[in-house]
């Protein structure tokens, strides 16, 4: 096959304790998917159904295991904000997926960030338009490296935490998460077919906040590791 131009590489996100990488297809995002946040955010922590927005592969930022990452102040905001989240790894292909099958369609899970620029998303969402200014920009999904569910299992009550400047903002567990993991897989999967590749970033618990330069942001949940960045 013959391009006008080379193409980009492939996004990928490395797999922990392995030299192999697992290569990002999609990203979908689940919006207020614990009760907390969503009242900190005004809504309605209401068991309704979930709902989605993506980011492209290409706002992905690899956080190697031991390592702080710059993390770029994006433009055209002054309200930059963190929402640190469980990120599940689809593994195998599925449309219309059952609750109970569902974990059968996961490679593994990690832990990233759905950062945002608050104002513009607000702004968005007051006009009923789209949010991908606020949410869909360069290295807006930070992520750490993938662990497969052969090592890790399926966690669902493990503890989910960031740090900023060593003081803690957002701690919870994954257990108070609206939609658990099966649940939204299943939601997801009966509006787009999922495939391997996919990341699903789960959504965040209360403590969202405003990030300054030179801030340094440290997060993890339990038993997949830890994230360190630096905003520059």
């Amino acid at each position: 096959m013959s391009f006008v131009f080379e193409p980009e590489p492939q996004v990928a996100v490395p797999v922990a304790g392995s030299d192999q990488s697992f290569p990002v297809r999609r990203i979908y995002c689940v919006g207020r998917n614990y009760a907390a946040h969503a009242r900190e955010m005004g809504g309605d922590p209401d068991r309704e159904p979930p709902f989605f927005f993506c980011k492209p592969a290409s706002s992905i930022l690899v956080v190697p295991s031991g390592a702080t990452v710059d993390l770029p102040y994006p433009s055209q905001t002054q309200d930059y904000q963190h929402e640190i989240e469980l990120v599940v790894a689809i593994g195998r292909a599925g449309r219309d997926i059952a609750v109970d099958a569902a974990l059968g369609h996961v490679w593994g899970y990690g832990v990233g960030l759905d950062m945002t620029r608050r104002d513009l998303q607000i702004k968005s969402r007051d006009k009923g338009r789209p949010w991908e200014l606020g949410k869909a920009f360069d290295a807006s999904a930070p992520i750490a490296p993938l662990h497969a569910v052969a090592q890790v299992g399926h966690p669902a009550v493990g503890s989910i935490w960031l740090d900023v400047d060593g003081v803690t903002r957002q701690r919870s567990t994954l257990d108070k998460m609206i939609w658990s993991v099966p649940e939204v897989i299943a939601n997801l999967s009966g509006f787009f077919e999922l495939r391997p590749g996919d990341l699903i970033y789960t959504g965040t618990p209360e403590g969202v906040g405003k990030l300054e330069r030179g801030q340094q942001l440290h997060g993890g949940v339990e038993g997949l590791g830890e994230l360190s960045l630096r905003v520059v």
